[in-house]
């Protein structure tokens, strides 16, 4: 039996014939491809250095430069996208995001000066991974699930991480054999492939296809909400509204610190570290790995604990766990991983991304129907304190000639964080948790 040929009074907020599951679950899986292949793209770049520096001569700065505008965009444009949700479409969103990465990576194959990489995957890569990103994880999951929010919050920003370190390895191999081109051709024509997924799966509402988010209370009416008119003038309104706000400013700080002490030293200065105490690169990397794996499981377990438990206890948990191991890796790096590091990597990748849940179900809390939009501004704060901590990590190598500062430093932030999520309030303000 087809859906559409049950009557939308037979819908209910599970499933219409208690065998068909809900379209809640076919929108979160292709959903969560989208977000897996904006990630792998978030990731290449650092593998096209070294061959676009050997074909094109071009200074390592230059190439960097696409990257820097890239990972600028990808934090900035989410809060947008969020309006550009509530007032085109979830789904005419996305797709267009997905049209923008694919002509970004083609056209960076026939490239020939370095303003081109900066234009077609600074801005037009960054732009369209931004937008399916973080933001857009939030929205399909408060719009299509009322149960099971928070493990589908879960998985979906779980899946950014795991997608990386799954799919990463095979464009460094296509790269490494069959050169940078190929590989980023057949990245283009993979996202083309989830552009058209998106174009069959995912829908605004629910109320689309005549049915109640997952988990909704039947008797109760679920209508389409109205288009959102003015995007860009709510999203800097919503902005104005969140910096009198102390949630706002306390959330930003959290999620600075966040940014911080993952992307901006764990994924960038901790292979540098281990190689100056002696360990392999490819041991190195391995656990960096390692640590993605982990946190994949970490956020789905976050996501799970988030509908059940207070999300400002576990975030205070989450850092005080993250202060207790950046304090003790100086002592566990060494030239071999023995045990302790290796629990390191299982207990420091389950704390990972454990905190994106908690913080987009507390701005959904405490502003409501403007939590996505505010999620994004959220989640720009966590790009810049990422790169401000990558920027400090080289100054602190390059001055004081070792990796151990940083990492207590980064210990201290992570209690400071501590200390501002025990600030932020227990009850909600105008609008809805969930």
């Amino acid at each position: 039996m087809n859906i559409r040929d049950v009557p939308a009074t037979a819908r209910t907020s599970r499933s219409g014939t208690g065998r068909i599951p809900h379209r809640a679950w076919w929108v979160a899986v292709v959903a969560a491809m989208i977000v897996v292949g904006a990630a792998v793209l978030t990731a290449v770049p650092g593998l096209l250095v070294e061959p676009l520096h050997a074909e094109y001569a071009w200074s390592r700065s230059s190439i960097a430069l696409a990257s820097s505008v890239n990972m600028v965009l990808y934090g900035l444009v989410a809060p947008f996208a969020a309006a550009l949700m509530d007032r085109f479409g979830l789904h005419r969103i996305a797709v267009a995001a997905l049209a923008l990465v694919a002509a970004g990576t083609f056209l960076t194959t026939v490239m020939s000066s370095p303003w081109q990489f900066t234009l077609y995957w600074g801005i037009l890569v960054g732009a369209g991974t931004g937008a399916v990103a973080m933001t857009f994880a939030a929205t399909v999951a408060q719009r299509w699930f009322v149960a099971r929010r928070g493990l589908v919050l879960g998985t979906l920003t779980g899946a950014s991480a795991f997608g990386q370190l799954a799919f990463l390895p095979v464009v460094a191999w296509t790269v490494d054999h069959q050169g940078w081109r190929p590989a980023l051709v057949t990245l283009a024509l993979t996202v083309f492939v989830l552009s058209v997924l998106a174009v069959l799966v995912l829908r605004d509402h629910p109320a689309d296809v005549g049915l109640r988010p997952y988990g909704a209370d039947p008797s109760a009416p679920a209508p389409r909400p109205a288009p959102a008119t003015g995007a860009a003038r709510r999203t800097f309104a919503v902005l104005t509204g969140a910096l009198g706000d102390r949630r706002f400013v306390l959330l930003a700080g959290v999620f600075a610190v966040c940014g911080a002490s993952t992307n901006g030293l764990m994924w960038t200065h901790f292979v540098p570290a281990a190689r100056d105490h002696g360990m392999a690169v490819t041991v190195a990397a391995a656990l960096v790995s390692g640590i993605g794996v982990f946190s994949l499981l970490g956020t789905v377990v976050s996501g799970w604990l988030t509908d059940r438990v207070d999300p400002r206890w576990l975030l205070a948990g989450y850092f005080a766990g993250r202060a207790l191991l950046l304090a003790a890796l100086p002592v566990l790096l060494g030239p071999d991983p023995g045990p302790a590091l290796m629990a390191f990597v299982v207990a420091f990748g389950l704390l990972d991304v454990a905190t994106v849940p908690p913080v987009i179900v507390l701005c959904n809390r405490y502003f409501g129907g403007d939590g996505a939009i505010v999620f994004g501004w959220v989640n720009a704060t966590h790009q810049l304190g990422a790169g401000a901590a990558a920027v400090l990590g080289g100054t602190i190598r390059d001055t004081t000639g070792g990796y151990g500062p940083l990492w207590l430093f980064a210990a201290l932030l992570c209690v400071l964080a501590v200390a501002m999520v025990h600030r932020l309030p227990a009850r909600k303000g105008p609008g809805v948790d969930r």
